[in-house]
């Protein structure tokens, strides 16, 4: 879960710009793992959000990432040899391990996609960014990760293709809820105005907890 660029793209694009994107792609992936997993029932997972400073960096290859937050830590040679012995209930909480984990690195990309988008002034569906789509907005290490997981997940073709369908709409659907989208804004905002390297478990569930909660009650407010 990282947006990965290098020197060279800062010389070619607007810094302050590219600072904005990166932040909200990797808030989007916090969102998810955060409320995505709280509202499956999944176990929390611990993550921080590890901020390099491109301007700064004396690297080729300078990265920003959600480090962490991973329900499958290690992909097994095939999800039918995982679940072998495990129980009905062990067999479903896998799965939708799996499929969070998914959901999760999709999001980062998309919540890139829907800040373009509304930078723009145009509409996002997923007609108009389909999921091929997501590798101009920082998704092509993540999409590269979640063919991995689709191989162990599923072997055959057409099925595989169903669930990925099944997979994105969802992740659409998280990006299209207003509260998560404030969170969200307001995590990559935090982001970007402290000097920090890393930020926190604990700091980015209380910025989101916050600012979720502050949009729930303007929601309400406007009903």
């Amino acid at each position: 879960m990282k947006r990965r660029h290098s020197p060279k793209d800062v010389n070619s694009l607007d810094y302050l710009e590219l600072r904005k994107k990166t932040a909200i792609h990797e808030a989007g992936h916090a969102a998810a793992i955060y409320f995505g997993n709280k509202q499956k029932q999944l176990p929390p997972v611990f993550f921080q959000i590890i901020i390099c400073d491109c301007a700064n960096c004396p690297y080729d290859d300078c990265v920003t990432k959600v480090d962490g937050g991973r329900l499958i830590h290690t992909l097994p040679s095939s999800f039918e040899d995982a679940i072998y012995n495990f129980s009905d209930a062990q067999k479903h909480a896998y799965q939708q391990a799996f499929e969070a984990d998914i959901i999760n690195l999709l999001i980062g990309s998309l919540a890139e996609a829907h800040y373009v988008a509304q930078r723009d002034n145009e509409l996002i569906n997923p007609l108009l960014v389909p999921l091929n789509a997501l590798h101009n907005y920082g998704g092509s290490a993540d999409l590269e990760v979640v063919d991995d997981y689709l191989q162990c997940f599923i072997s055959d073709n057409t099925e595989r293709e169903q669930k990925i369908t099944e997979l994105f709409l969802a992740a659409f659907k998280f990006i299209g809820q207003w509260t998560h989208w404030y969170a969200i804004s307001a995590l990559a905002d935090y982001m970007l105005s402290n000097n920090k390297n890393i930020i926190d478990y604990e700091e980015i569930a209380t910025v989101l907890d916050s600012h979720f909660t502050v949009a729930k009650k303007l929601a309400i407010r406007y009903i």
